[in-house]
């Protein structure tokens, strides 16, 4: 699903209405039935409704709602924002023309001066927001924060059409919490917006859910995007189901350095997510101590003994694997930090990508200058913490976000920013957000064994780019898979390599 700015859903909503042969009035109807609908199937028995409208679009489609609401016999209290009496679009005034003559019984008041009081909303009440959406370009001033400012006070069930009034779906710049609305539930019309994907934005969308809209699907396809969400059907395309008289040869032959003293269980939990991610050979290259660990924990993987004792100290590929994976539990040990660096320059001249993950980029992120030695389409998967000492501190995810983008076209990189929504940056900018997960994926060595999917798809033959969208969202289905089994609290990360097989599974067929 592709996720647009302002300006081209406001280009796909043009053309749209030019192919339907309908006018924006029409439009603003069908918006409105859709989110009145889904409103009513979400409303709490008891609760008054209360609507803010704004002058602009987004109040266009609340006094729609409303309209809806009395049709089906609902008394929503309905207040529209038209300070100076001037400020409504025409389109705008159009639905409060009609919601006036269709239902003259309902409370309806139009605020045109800056004198107002506003109204009740302790006890049980459902706030229905369309006071600003996407049309909105700069950070909310004067009456409007006020009345933002006081319905937060309130702290009643908030219902936000588009987005939370205040939040901005194309900028953060000058964006305070206080000042936009802290919904309950977000209703998006027809498309996400890149900001759902944020954490810093999850206390202001609450829960959010797409409303379908019936938009051109031509103009769809054609629109030009940045980021997207990515679908089950996306993921089916990439897995190819197993050849009946395919071997372990045919499935690839995967080696993944990791592992150090304290710190084994990581190199098991990335053998096992290679394993259950369907790669056909799967060699450990770890510490001498973690011989009697691997051999135990993974029998179905080869050990492969570095010379250290408790680090690794020598990064070589002993045969040509189809994937390579560093970094899982190596630590930071100067040793580990020389061998990296010597392979990275080897790797780099050679072409060939590689996966990097935790402890590799701790590692980078002692000595940048390996930075400049990584191969190019190589796959990095650091999370918020590991990305900010390697490239900068960030102030917002969606700061990193931007950051992760600059790097990946500098260095011609793929970057799985791993969080609630994971972010696959590619080279070319585009950015897939991946739905799947959990909380129950909150608990150590869950990223190890992504490395190791990862690991597993690129043995398989898949090419960085796709690994990169496939792996995250087989390892978040595991996740829930494992959080049905287990309840969020009780999930651990061999858990979520176990259910691995169950997704791939599911995604398949």
């Amino acid at each position: 699903m592709k996720i647009f700015s302002s300006d081209e859903i406001n280009a796909i909503r043009q053309y749209t209405l030019r192919e339907q042969g309908i006018t924006m009035r029409q439009f603003i109807d069908v918006v409105g039935e859709a989110l009145a609908i889904e409103i009513i199937t979400s409303l709490i028995p008891g609760h008054r409704l209360v609507v803010f409208a704004g002058p602009d679009l987004n109040g266009a489609y609340a006094l729609s709602v409303s309209r809806y609401l009395a049709l089906q016999g609902y008394r929503p209290s309905v207040y529209l924002f038209n300070i100076g009496g001037n400020r409504a679009t025409a389109d705008c005034a159009a639905v409060r023309d009609r919601l006036r003559e269709e239902c003259s019984d309902i409370d309806f008041m139009e605020v045109t001066g800056l004198q107002f009081s506003m109204p009740d909303l302790q006890g049980d009440v459902t706030v229905i927001d369309g006071l600003f959406g996407s049309e909105r370009t700069a950070p909310l001033s004067g009456g409007y924060q006020s009345i933002v400012r006081y319905i937060n006070e309130m702290a009643p069930r908030i219902v936000s059409l588009d987005v939370p009034s205040g939040l901005l779906v194309d900028s953060v710049d000058g964006l305070i919490n206080r000042n936009i609305i802290h919904a309950t539930l977000t209703l998006a019309i027809g498309v996400p917006r890149v900001v759902f994907f944020m954490k810093e934005n999850a206390e202001l969308l609450g829960n959010w859910k797409i409303v379908p809209v019936d938009f051109s699907q031509a103009a769809i396809e054609r629109a030009p995007w940045k980021f997207r969400l990515v679908e089950k059907a996306d993921v089916r395309h990439l897995i190819s189901p197993r050849d009946l008289f395919a071997s372990k040869a045919d499935c690839g032959d995967a080696v993944i350095f990791a592992g150090s003293y304290g710190m084994l269980g990581a190199a098991v939990l990335a053998a096992r997510g290679a394993l259950r991610g369907g790669a056909g050979k799967v060699t450990v290259h770890s510490p001498r101590c973690g011989f009697f660990v691997l051999q135990n924990s993974v029998p179905c993987a080869l050990y492969e003994s570095d010379p250290g004792d408790v680090a690794i100290t020598n990064i070589e590929l002993a045969r040509d694997y189809k994937a390579v994976a560093i970094g899982p539990g190596i630590g930071t040990a100067d040793v580990t930090i020389d061998a990296l660096d010597a392979f990275l320059k080897i790797a780099n001249a050679n072409s060939r990508p590689l996966v990097l993950d935790a402890d590799a980029l701790n590692c980078m992120a002692i000595r940048p200058a390996m930075l400049n030695h990584i191969p190019v389409m190589s796959i990095l998967t650091p999370h918020a913490g590991e990305f900010d000492r390697l490239f900068g501190r960030q102030p917002s995810s969606y700061a990193r976000l931007l950051k992760a983008i600059e790097v990946a076209g500098k260095r011609h990189v793929i970057i799985i920013l791993k969080g609630r929504f994971t972010a696959i940056v590619r080279p070319d900018g585009k950015v897939y957000f991946n739905p799947t997960g959990t909380p129950a994926l909150a608990t150590g060595g869950t990223g190890d064994v992504l490395t190791g999917v990862l690991a597993a798809f690129l043995a398989q033959g898949m090419r960085p780019e796709f690994a990169a969208i496939a792996a995250p969202f087989v390892h978040g289905l595991a996740g829930e898979l494992a959080a049905q089994v287990h309840g969020t609290f009780g999930v651990t990360a061999a858990d979520v390599a176990d259910q691995l097989g169950r997704a791939i599974k599911s995604v398949i067929e």
